[in-house]
């Protein structure tokens, strides 16, 4: 009967491992994690979960804008807050 028991036991811990190892690579994971942070998702706090904190509202309202001007200017199409700061 152990016998059968620790063959259970062993054979739950290899199936596991396997689950584990058909995840994601560890590129698409930290790509996940750049476009969570320029999200804002960086401002979700135990309180406000799963919005953001009214405290950091601004801010990341502000980010998402920043991010939103860097992604059409590598697209080649300037924003106005580009070619106005440009002219400054």
């Amino acid at each position: 009967m152990k016998k059968f028991a620790m063959f259970a036991m062993a054979l739950a811990a290899l199936s596991s491992a396997n689950v584990f190892a058909q995840g994601k690579t560890r590129a698409e994971v930290y790509q996940e994690l750049v476009q969570a942070q320029q999200n804002g998702l960086d401002f979700v706090t135990d309180a406000s979960y799963p919005d953001v904190s009214p405290l950091y509202q601004n801010t990341v309202a502000y980010l998402k804008q920043k991010a939103l001007a860097k992604s059409e200017q590598q697209d080649g199409h300037p924003s106005a807050d580009a070619s106005t700061s440009a002219a400054h």
